[in-house]
């Protein structure tokens, strides 16, 4: 009698990492959850800014999520600080190499949103209605 054998083939055509299950891409969804992060990225791709200039090109974003949003993406590295001395200090934000890098999918997101994605204004874009609606 034969016995069936559960094994993987040899030659697999997927990438090792392209599972959904992989902790990289939950690590990449998770920044992009947080409230104005791919934003904040944005404003920074053209060239740094200071802290006002990164407010106007971010309309809506407070002062205090800017801050902390600025210090959550410079503590992972996307973004970096370079504070200038002088009455008064003033500091510029610049995307690191890594927060550069981020701007490959962030801008294919970008292109995919604009054509898939209803305007916001759209009756296509409100949730759908539940049970009791």
């Amino acid at each position: 009698m034969v016995t069936p054998q559960h094994s993987r083939p040899a030659n697999r055509s997927e990438h090792p990492r392209s599972s959904g299950t992989s902790p990289a891409i939950g690590r990449a969804f998770a920044l992009l959850s947080r409230a104005w992060n791919g934003l904040i990225l944005m404003a920074l791709a053209k060239d740094p800014a200071d802290f006002a200039g990164i407010r106007q090109r971010v309309p809506g974003i407070s002062e205090r999520m800017l801050t902390r949003r600025l210090q959550e993406l410079t503590a992972i590295g996307l973004v970096v600080p370079d504070v200038r001395p002088g009455p008064p200090p003033r500091t510029r934000y610049a995307l690191s190499v890594h927060g550069k890098a981020f701007l490959i999918p962030l801008a294919v997101l970008f292109l995919w949103a604009e054509d898939h994605l209803p305007a916001s204004d759209s009756p296509a874009s409100d949730p759908p209605a539940g049970p009791g609606r």
